[in-house]
């Protein structure tokens, strides 16, 4: 698959792409997660924005929210170098942040996409979607994920959050046609019975609505890993094949057998999947002709990304004093997973209180159905109470517990709040 001649880099003049109605490009690509450990996040829309790019999308219709806080990482041996793949080149040069830091938070996010000027005046760039009824527009979000949302930084975008602002996009005309590619775990669960197909929006997912997605490529020397699967796939993809012939349907159908850990997914309006890429990413030829060497497939599950990174640093220790802190920081890891998981057992249980679920049946079992009216405010009241899930990436792996008790029939919210008010 990945094929093709020598790298010619990033620079150099591209014809502006142009949709056959007379419409722009526009898109918006986001990493929600910050801190080193999360490399790969960044990596990947750093990559992304230089796909668009590539393929005539013009600068000022490109939107990235990143935190930035990998290129000069002091945990970062290359300093403003940011690589997607092992020798890769350096995909932080030449990209323009318009949010960063403190200001990539769901609530930027939503009013960016629908065009809120005034909601985020003084912040960043202050630059938001000017789409019009001509134009597309691909999204492309990468962090990590639980059912029914995705995290930021500091917060977590809700999925009916989401889709309000998606149709408020297409009440007010805001696009023609719209692509999502969404990378993190249980990414499915963002859109599944919940996106319509008649929004003119084709979404694909890096997992379904239950598992989780994968991260690849681990850096020796960078001590982590540079890119997630399904990401990494659709990129390197667009990046060698001809996008005005090849439709989004068959990138999906490449990408889907390429990210063999986990179920990559499709969503909406299927029509779409039969136009050419281009018209989403970008429809003029790019001048980077790339080689991609085959790799060793050394995926991970994006929520073991920190153990075996842990596990590296103990392996390679070069001092029995940092060895032993590596080894103590993995205790302490694991340690508080396992704390994590006992306090959502005892949670589901005072919720229960022995009533039509067992505990066990809560812990073990994962659902694609989704009370968003009880799961959404429990998730919530979670976050604030019990474990801050933006500071804490493990609680979004327990959350399901909570999706399956608030999936029985008789299971009220002041139960499941009540229970973590004893329990946190």
């Amino acid at each position: 698959m990945f094929r093709y001649l020598c790298m010619l880099g990033y620079l150099g003049f591209v014809a502006a792409a142009k949709l056959d109605n007379g419409g722009k490009h526009w898109a918006v690509i986001v990493a929600g997660s910050n801190g080193y450990g999360n490399y790969r996040h960044q990596a990947d829309v750093c990559h992304a924005y230089h796909v668009l790019k590539d393929h005539g999308i013009e600068e000022e219709n490109i939107i990235v929210m990143m935190y930035d806080d990998i290129a000069h990482n002091e945990e970062n041996p290359d300093k403003g170098v940011i690589i997607n793949r092992p020798n890769g080149e350096n995909v932080y040069e030449g990209v323009k942040i318009d949010y960063k830091g403190k200001d990539v938070t769901p609530e930027v996010f939503l009013a960016v996409i629908q065009g809120h000027k005034s909601a985020v005046s003084g912040v960043g760039t202050g630059r938001v979607l000017e789409s019009g009824s001509n134009d597309n527009v691909f999204i492309n979000f990468v962090d990590h994920g639980a059912p029914g949302l995705v995290a930021f930084p500091s917060a977590e975008l809700h999925a009916r959050k989401l889709m309000e602002a998606l149709k408020y996009m297409h009440s007010n005309q805001m696009y023609h046609e719209m692509v999502i590619y969404l990378e993190a775990c249980e990414s499915g669960s963002m859109f599944q019975k919940l996106l319509p197909d008649n929004l003119n929006i084709y979404a694909t997912t890096a997992a379904n609505a239950k598992e989780s997605s994968y991260a690849i490529y681990f850096d020796k020397k960078l001590d982590t890993y540079l890119g997630d699967v399904y990401s990494v796939k659709w990129m390197e993809n667009a990046d060698v094949d001809n996008l005005n012939k090849e439709t989004l349907m068959a990138q999906f159908k490449e990408v889907k057998k390429e990210t063999n850990t986990s179920h990559v997914m499709e969503y909406g309006d299927m029509s779409l999947s039969k136009q050419p890429a281009g018209d989403f990413l970008g429809n003029t030829p790019s001048a980077r002709n790339i080689y991609y060497p085959h790799l060793p497939d050394d995926a991970v599950p994006s929520p073991d990304v920190d153990l075996h990174i842990l596990s590296h640093k103990i392996a390679v220790a070069t001092s029995e004093e940092d060895r032993v802190a590596h080894q103590e920081r993995l205790v302490q890891l694991i340690h508080e997973r396992d704390e994590i998981t006992q306090e959502m057992k005892h949670i589901v249980s005072f919720a229960l209180n022995h009533q039509h679920l067992s505990v066990s049946e809560a812990m073990a079992n994962r659902s694609e159905i989704i009370n968003f009216d009880c799961y959404e405010p429990a998730v919530v009241f979670y976050s604030e109470n019990c474990r801050q899930l933006s500071q804490t990436p493990f609680a979004l792996r327990v959350l399901y517990a909570l999706q399956n008790v608030c999936n029985v029939e008789d299971i009220k919210l002041e139960a499941i709040i009540n229970a973590m008010e004893k329990v946190c």
